[in-house]
């Protein structure tokens, strides 16, 4: 692949990035398969094997806040992290990480709140919600746990401030599966520090 093609290859990827992450601040859509997808449509590039990564259009994204949305985006995300902190410290048995687009920094105020709980007894959260009349929608969710796919609980709460509130429940023993990444899982100790930042 001679050198000009790879650099207009990457200035693709560049703009589509840019472009994914603008529809993605302006539009509300929060799946980066679809909002890379809608890019490449508009950019006239719908055929392109070389969309960018998901990393990619969150870096993006960080710049487009900064630049277009830097009076009220840090006000949105403190907020969404204090929504997520109650929540993780209600359910702090479970040993609560924070994921997503609320610890990343690319949500805003249409963004969902993800947590991870870890219990080896499927049915513990369940019941600790109902002893606690906390409300919520039960459902499944497909993950890849310590190398193979498994069917896990999952819950949605709602919060007092109408954001909704995510949370798989994984087995115990991913908690120490060495994938957690302070950049990507943050215990409420480390979204308390975030805060104070």
């Amino acid at each position: 692949m001679s050198k000009l093609h790879t650099q207009r290859r990457d200035l693709m990827r560049e703009q589509l990035a840019h472009q994914a992450a603008k529809l993605m601040a302006e539009d509300g859509i929060t799946d980066h398969a679809m909002a890379k997808r809608k890019a490449a449509r508009q950019l006239g590039a719908a055929d392109t094997q070389h969309l960018p990564s998901n990393q990619e259009v969150d870096d993006a994204l960080h710049s487009y806040r900064s630049l277009y949305q830097d009076d009220s985006h840090p006000e949105i995300l403190h907020l969404l992290r204090q929504e997520a902190l109650a929540a993780m410290r209600v359910l702090e048995p479970f040993h609560p990480y924070l994921v997503g687009s609320v610890l990343s920094g690319t949500a805003d105020e249409r963004s969902d709140i993800n947590l991870m709980l870890f219990s080896d007894d499927a049915k513990a959260v369940l019941l600790y919600l109902l002893k606690h009349e906390i409300e919520f929608d039960d459902g499944e969710w497909r993950v890849r746990v310590n190398g193979k796919e498994e069917t896990v609980p999952s819950y949605t709460l709602t919060a007092e401030s109408g954001v909704q509130i995510h949370i798989i429940v994984l087995p115990e023993n991913a908690r120490h599966s060495g994938s957690r990444h302070p950049d990507t899982h943050a215990d409420i100790a480390t979204v308390e520090a975030l805060q104070q930042a």
